[in-house]
């Protein structure tokens, strides 16, 4: 997707070196419509410049922030020397993720989707997550609650949801804990198995988290959790493994929670 506006003073742009003079570098803004910026030649970068071919090339995709943007005559003044390495690869990767995002709302929507469609739809993710790519992973996240809160139509939600579903690489974390889990009483299996269903959340662990509970060796079982992110995944290995301890508990059995495993083999 490709703005129609105008950059802002500070902002990051990606462009493309499509011209070189001997006083600095037309670079085509490829995140706007129609926008060309020049990057004079003590902006290409520090210290003193001899050749200033040396430094840039035509075609050459660049990193560039915005120092000034006169709309009344349609110039935008860049600085290449400005940008930082860091910044340079964060802002390339989020360029890279867009470029993505522009693909999943052909796939949602079809290659000859309309322009109003799109960006209603892009809008809607822009203002919701700050970028479609962002919006998109959400919807593969947490599915169609990511979208409540926007004005997309139920088939727009769907669409989104289904293709993030299809095409987008969710980075999970997964943690591991262990529970002994033991009963004097004479139905103690019975026990066991209820507090094993109890830290399995009996249905109510949030759709984004995969929790599994397994077998080590009496009286040891191992919780494993795989989540978006190391808070959503810590916090459901320990309600899993506090679930399991007050069912056993109360059965008149024993519950402990431990991180590092217990038994010599699986």
């Amino acid at each position: 997707m490709k703005y129609s506006g105008w950059p802002e003073p500070g902002e990051l742009v990606v462009g493309e070196v499509d011209e070189i003079e001997d006083f600095g570098v037309f670079v085509d803004m490829l995140e706007y419509e129609d926008k060309r910026g020049l990057v004079h030649v003590s902006e290409v970068a520090s210290g003193w410049i001899k050749n200033i071919r040396d430094h840039v090339n035509v075609g050459q995709v660049v990193v560039c922030k915005v120092l000034e943007v006169n709309e009344s005559s349609q110039q935008v003044d860049l600085s290449i020397k400005d940008v930082n390495d860091h910044q340079r690869s964060d802002k390339i990767q989020e360029w890279k993720n867009e470029q993505k995002a522009d693909k999943w709302m052909e796939l949602a929507f079809g290659e000859d989707v309309s322009d109003e469609k799109f960006s209603g739809v892009a809008n809607e993710l822009l203002a919701e997550y700050g970028s479609m790519y962002a919006g998109f992973e959400a919807a593969a996240i947490h599915g169609p609650e990511a979208l409540e809160s926007t004005d997309l139509s139920d088939d727009e939600v769907e669409a989104v949801v289904d293709t993030a579903r299809e095409n987008v690489s969710v980075p999970y974390v997964t943690v591991t804990g262990y529970v002994d889990l033991s009963s004097p009483n004479p139905d103690g299996v019975e026990d066991v198995r209820e507090a094993l269903q109890a830290a399995e959340g009996n249905g109510e662990v949030p759709d984004e988290v995969d929790l599994e509970v397994t077998y080590v060796g009496a009286p040891e079982y191992r919780i494993r959790v795989q989540a978006p992110n190391y808070k959503t995944a810590e916090s459901q290995l320990e309600e899993s493994a506090a679930r399991a301890q007050e069912a056993i508990e109360a059965a008149g059995g024993e519950g402990s929670f431990h991180r590092e495993r217990k038994t010599d083999e699986e």
